[in-house]
Protein backbone atom coordinates (compact mmCIF):
# COMPACT_ATOMS: atom_id res chain seq x y z
CA UNK A 1 0.00 0.00 0.00
CA UNK A 2 3.03 2.63 0.74
CA UNK A 3 4.71 1.80 -2.36
CA UNK A 4 1.80 3.03 -4.39
CA UNK A 5 2.20 5.97 -6.72
CA UNK A 6 -0.85 8.41 -6.64
CA UNK A 7 -1.26 11.56 -8.44
CA UNK A 8 -0.68 13.54 -5.83
CA UNK A 9 3.14 14.71 -4.76
CA UNK A 10 2.39 15.59 -1.22
CA UNK A 11 0.33 12.19 -0.71
CA UNK A 12 3.52 10.04 -3.00
CA UNK A 13 5.99 11.91 -0.10
CA UNK A 14 4.08 10.93 2.76
CA UNK A 15 3.55 7.52 1.54
CA UNK A 16 7.02 7.55 1.13
CA UNK A 17 7.94 9.14 4.51
CA UNK A 18 5.67 6.15 6.52
CA UNK A 19 7.64 3.06 4.06
CA UNK A 20 10.61 4.34 5.26
CA UNK A 21 9.38 4.57 8.63
CA UNK A 22 7.82 1.58 8.91
CA UNK A 23 9.79 -0.70 11.05
CA UNK A 24 9.41 2.36 14.01
CA UNK A 25 6.07 1.80 13.38
CA UNK A 26 5.28 -1.08 13.98
CA UNK A 27 7.72 -1.40 16.98
CA UNK A 28 4.89 -1.37 19.22
CA UNK A 29 3.57 -4.40 17.73
CA UNK A 30 6.94 -6.22 19.35
CA UNK A 31 6.96 -4.35 22.30
CA UNK A 32 3.39 -3.15 23.09
CA UNK A 33 4.95 -1.17 26.54
CA UNK A 34 6.10 1.49 23.47
CA UNK A 35 3.91 4.71 24.00
CA UNK A 36 1.56 5.31 20.67
CA UNK A 37 2.56 8.90 21.47
CA UNK A 38 3.89 11.25 23.19
CA UNK A 39 1.42 13.13 24.94
CA UNK A 40 2.71 12.37 28.49
CA UNK A 41 6.22 13.61 28.32
CA UNK A 42 4.06 16.68 27.06
CA UNK A 43 1.57 16.70 29.93
CA UNK A 44 4.39 16.14 32.10
CA UNK A 45 6.18 19.66 31.35
CA UNK A 46 2.65 21.78 30.60
CA UNK A 47 2.73 22.74 34.57
CA UNK A 48 6.51 23.79 33.59
CA UNK A 49 6.29 25.67 31.07
CA UNK A 50 2.68 27.74 32.29
CA UNK A 51 4.74 28.62 35.33
CA UNK A 52 8.39 29.65 33.23
CA UNK A 53 5.34 32.12 31.03
CA UNK A 54 4.36 33.26 34.49
CA UNK A 55 7.41 33.78 36.79
CA UNK A 56 10.12 34.25 33.59
CA UNK A 57 13.44 32.47 34.60
CA UNK A 58 16.07 31.70 37.85
CA UNK A 59 18.26 34.46 38.88
CA UNK A 60 21.06 31.75 39.07
CA UNK A 61 21.94 28.20 38.33
CA UNK A 62 21.01 27.19 41.29
CA UNK A 63 18.35 28.31 41.60
CA UNK A 64 16.92 26.82 38.33
CA UNK A 65 18.73 23.32 39.71
CA UNK A 66 16.46 23.41 42.72
CA UNK A 67 13.33 24.59 40.83
CA UNK A 68 13.53 21.77 38.09
CA UNK A 69 14.35 19.19 40.89
CA UNK A 70 11.06 20.03 43.24
CA UNK A 71 9.07 20.09 40.08
CA UNK A 72 10.71 16.57 39.07
CA UNK A 73 9.97 14.97 42.91
CA UNK A 74 6.71 17.31 42.39
CA UNK A 75 5.18 15.21 39.12
CA UNK A 76 6.80 11.74 40.48
CA UNK A 77 5.07 12.03 43.59
CA UNK A 78 1.69 13.01 41.02
CA UNK A 79 2.50 9.49 38.93
CA UNK A 80 2.95 7.62 42.35
CA UNK A 81 0.00 8.69 44.06
CA UNK A 82 2.25 9.96 46.87
CA UNK A 83 1.48 13.44 48.56
CA UNK A 84 3.69 15.58 47.64
CA UNK A 85 3.79 17.32 50.72
CA UNK A 86 3.81 14.14 53.09
CA UNK A 87 7.05 13.30 51.14
CA UNK A 88 9.08 16.19 51.85
CA UNK A 89 7.42 16.00 55.36
CA UNK A 90 9.46 12.21 55.31
CA UNK A 91 12.71 13.34 53.69
CA UNK A 92 13.00 16.60 55.92
CA UNK A 93 11.81 15.08 59.30
CA UNK A 94 14.49 12.21 58.95
CA UNK A 95 12.09 9.95 60.84
CA UNK A 96 12.75 6.02 60.96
Amino acid sequence: MFTQKTRYATFNRLLRRIHLNKSELLLVLERPEVPLHTNDSERDIRDYVKKQKISGGTRSELGRQCRDTFFSLKKTCRKLGISFWDYLTDRISCSD
